[in-house]
């Protein structure tokens, strides 16, 4: 169990991620890519990425990149800077940036656990042309495994921040950090993270702590080993029916068909009334319609791409897709 202790500074500077992390994002499906999952969910992005790195001939490319993320255990906590949060550039700069002495602590943890390619001792050494070529098979990656399906991973975290920052509001910190259960336990100050592989516990010391919402994270929550780095916790998002296909053809680009089931006053203020998140008791509430009338307008909306909807207990939050959100813009 991972045991995370709070002062009430620490509380004041805890915060959710403004939006998907994209380095996170893709270590830890680089994890979920190769491990044992059987998700259903994930199984036919699983076949799509493996096949399309095995066409693009891009695996030994990818050896050191694959080498520092095992399925299982421990990977550097170098690969995950937490300048990521300013976006996929930022986070790569500070991997190339990384000093010296943690990468070689790091790469001495991981030799410890798994078998490491020659180019490991090169990038121990913190040699330049090797931490360019780990950031640009990171990007190369990237391009297959994530960038197809960024408006589904994006829309999923969007709708975990909606729920985070309902439960803020309905209970305060202690309802954000309640919110987090079952994977998760708030008591007294201290989070407690279930099913931990280690028996951890990390002292914030005032820094607070970054929540971060992750689409490929897996059953239980990570958080970096060096204590002495910003404290990050990612954790896993409901995944809103998994990566089935591309973005496009999972419904982020919908035919026209989808598209015109869209025409109309009411389902119109029903995706405005979605902008920041709207139960279907609250659309039906605001709009003056039923609530099977709000259930059925909303159902067309998710159809078609422009909506997510997360049940919670009795109720159903439904929250704006990218395309909803451009679509109600434009």
């Amino acid at each position: 169990m991972l045991k995370i202790h709070f002062s009430g500074e620490d509380v004041l500077r805890t915060r959710v991620a403004p939006a998907a992390d994209p380095v996170w994002e893709l270590v830890l499906s680089l994890h979920l890519l190769r491990g044992r999952s059987r998700d259903p969910l994930m199984a036919t992005w699983r076949r799509t990425v493996a096949s399309g790195l095995r066409q693009e001939s891009a695996f030994e490319q990818l050896r050191l990149l694959f080498a520092l993320n095992p399925p299982r255990g421990y990977f550097p906590d170098f690969l995950t800077p937490y300048a990521s949060v300013d976006g996929f550039e930022a986070g790569l700069e500070a991997v190339r940036s990384t000093p010296v002495s943690l990468l070689r602590r790091d790469l001495a943890v991981l030799a410890g656990e798994n078998p490491l390619p020659p180019s490991a001792s090169a990038l121990a050494r913190g040699e330049p042309e090797v931490l360019r070529a780990l950031t640009d098979s990171m990007e190369r990656y990237r391009s297959v495994a994530i960038s197809p399906y960024w408006g589904r991973i994006q829309a999923a975290v969007e709708a975990d921040r909606t729920r985070r920052a309902r439960a803020l509001l309905d209970g305060g910190v202690e309802g954000l950090f309640t919110s987090l259960r079952p994977g998760m336990r708030w008591d007294s100050g201290v989070l407690e993270v279930h099913d931990y592989p280690d028996s951890r516990e990390l002292h914030l010391d005032g820094r607070g702590l970054l929540l971060v919402p992750s689409f490929f994270c897996a059953r239980t929550p990570v958080a970096l080993l060096d204590p002495a780095l910003p404290p990050v916790l990612a954790y896993p998002v409901d995944r809103l029916g998994g990566l089935g296909s591309s973005g496009a053809e999972a419904g982020f680009a919908p035919g026209r068909e989808a598209l015109a089931a869209l025409l109309g006053r009411t389902r119109a203020a029903v995706l405005e009334a979605s902008h920041d998140g709207c139960t279907t008791g609250e659309v039906a509430r605001r709009l003056n319609i039923s609530p099977a009338a709000a259930s059925q307008h909303t159902a067309v909306l998710r159809n078609a791409g422009l909506l997510v909807s997360r049940r919670d207990r009795n109720t159903v939050l439904h929250t704006l897709t990218p395309l909803g959100r451009a679509v109600l813009d434009a």
